[in-house]
């Protein structure tokens, strides 16, 4: 009688053990193992993905990340083509996110970062010559050459200069707006340092041309670019219905968020040439603390307990 119960006992322990662990296993669907990203071409988001794949891979999970720009890459949102999105800065995608709501096509996950700011700038010494703000540039526009360096193609932060141009805002309607790659913007930069020659560009933080050169944010520039030099907010998007699909993805998401100190940090290292993953698992390494807020809670794609997962994939 008492083998058959001791039998009985650990026959409901082992069904309890498989149900609990089909359940965990359940809660995110098999379509949840690869995760589609998109990357802008920004570092900043080339940074933040890498450290949300490096987590999803010790997760058991595949983060697919592709290179699309922001329009291209929300219509993908849009088309159930791409999962998740780290880079919704705001308020300058707010055009893209109300079409997106009103499409029922995206959800705001969590809001990764604060403190950022994002307008036009100029190098210190250009600041010395009296230029300070928007409505100081066109008094100098033959020394600029009319031209406003900014990014790549389709960019939001693009669309708000030309809309500037085209209004004649500020006396810039004969302006240029040179769009181009983040990196051969900042190439054109270094370039007019290297004779103090005047040069106006998009500059943002977190980014490590904020250490790289000593640059000046105008002021006056609040209804293109939001109020406090651009003051920013930037939110991880997901597709609809992904969240629910995908509850224990859709919750690490919510807990991975950044500051401007360590996205300084990872960008430096990528713009040096070092790989963003290299860079990630490094300074991961160097801040483990960070692995307790983000995956605390958090399982792997198998049930398993997330936290000691990823320790264990980092060598913690």
């Amino acid at each position: 009688m008492k083998r058959n119960s001791a039998f009985a006992g650990l026959a409901l322990g082992l069904l309890l053990s498989v149900t609990g662990t089909e359940a965990a296993r359940a809660a995110d669907d098999d379509t949840c193992k690869v995760i589609r990203m998109s990357d802008p071409g920004w570092t900043d988001i080339t940074a933040t993905n890498a450290v949300a794949s490096l987590l999803l891979d010790a997760l058991g999970y595949e983060a697919d990340i592709k290179t699309l720009s922001v329009p291209i890459g929300y219509e993908s949102m849009k088309n159930k083509e791409i999962d998740v999105f780290l880079g919704n800065w705001m308020p300058a995608q707010k055009a893209f996110i109300e079409d997106l709501k009103k499409a029922d096509a995206v959800e705001i996950v969590n809001r990764n970062l604060e403190g950022a700011k994002f307008t036009l700038a100029v190098p210190s010494y250009v600041t010395k010559r009296g230029i300070k703000d928007f409505a100081d540039l066109q008094k100098h526009g033959d020394e600029f050459e009319h031209k406003i360096y900014g990014i790549e193609a389709g960019a939001p932060a693009n669309a708000s200069i030309q809309k500037m141009i085209d209004a004649n805002d500020f006396g810039l309607g004969e302006w240029e707006l040179v769009e181009s790659s983040e990196q051969a913007m900042l190439s054109q930069v270094d370039r007019a340092a290297k004779d103090e020659a005047p040069i106006v560009f998009l500059a943002w933080a977190p980014h490590p041309m904020n250490d790289r050169f000593e640059i000046s944010y105008l002021s006056g520039g609040d209804a293109y670019f939001g109020p406090n030099y651009g003051g920013a907010e930037v939110y991880t998007l997901a597709r609809s219905g992904w969240t629910k699909m995908c509850p224990n993805a859709a919750a690490f998401f919510r807990k991975l968020s950044f500051d401007i100190g360590m996205e300084n940090a990872l960008m430096g290292k990528i713009l040096e040439g070092e790989d963003a993953k290299e860079a990630a698992t490094a300074w991961l390494k160097e801040h483990p603390q960070s692995l307790d807020n983000w995956l605390t809670g958090i399982t792997t794609f198998d049930g398993g307990p997330g936290l000691d997962s990823v320790k264990a994939s980092l060598g913690l």
